[in-house]
């Protein structure tokens, strides 16, 4: 059973045709960058948009198809009356918080259209470790980066204080066992952000090469 990968055949089917490369994709790809809260404008997103961005963003490996993950979506007036509840639970464990930050987190929630808090929820009974899942949540906040991508939308995932804060995080819906990968905030893009500077390949990529006996 420990070579069955090994020595499996390979299958293959003499009518089965590869799909070509789609350049348009690779050039989208290539240019996908995260944008900056400020340059996340409405209108907000339609519910076609929604539903096609979900279910491009459901495409993630997912070892034992445990799905080990769920998204909370923050939208409408739903965003201010959450961040008003952030502000009021942040005053209380800040008591010497400035008065012009007392309503930072609805502030925060207002300025993208549609915020989707990734939630990991990885099954501690299941043969696949654990580690496993939680990669498998934060491939379904790339995809949805991605998938926000695709659909010309602009996108930000950050984790500030209300996904680290266990109160703050039960808030916005998080669970017992849960935890927040990422706080995904779309919108349309208002202007050209600027990329960042990249790694180039040559210092992150390496191939193994048997040591020498």
């Amino acid at each position: 059973m420990a070579h069955e990968h090994a020595t499996a055949e390979l299958v293959r089917d003499p009518g089965f045709v590869p799909p070509p490369a789609l350049e348009p994709m690779i050039e989208r790809l290539a240019a996908r960058r995260s944008a900056p809260l400020r340059n996340l404008g409405g209108p907000a997103l339609t519910e076609e948009e929604l539903d096609l961005l979900f279910r491009l963003a459901l495409r993630v490996p997912d070892h034992g198809r445990l799905v080990p993950w769920r998204f909370i979506v923050i939208e409408g007036e739903a965003r201010a009356a959450l961040g008003a509840r952030l502000d009021q639970l942040y005053a209380r464990q800040n008591p010497d918080l400035p008065a012009a930050k007392a309503d930072m987190w609805t502030l925060y929630l207002m300025r993208a259209p549609l915020t989707v808090v990734v939630v990991s929820r990885p099954d501690p009974a299941a043969k696949v470790p654990e580690w496993n899942q939680q990669l498998s949540a934060g491939a379904a906040g790339m995809a949805l980066t991605v998938a926000a991508s695709a659909l010309g939308l602009a996108s930000q995932w950050l984790l500030k204080w209300p996904g680290r804060d266990r109160e703050a995080a039960a808030l916005a819906g998080v669970e017992a066992g849960e935890t927040v990968a990422g706080f995904i905030h779309i919108g349309r893009p208002t202007v050209d952000s600027p990329d960042r500077p990249r790694p180039d390949a040559t210092s992150v990529v390496s191939r193994w090469q048997p040591a020498e006996v």
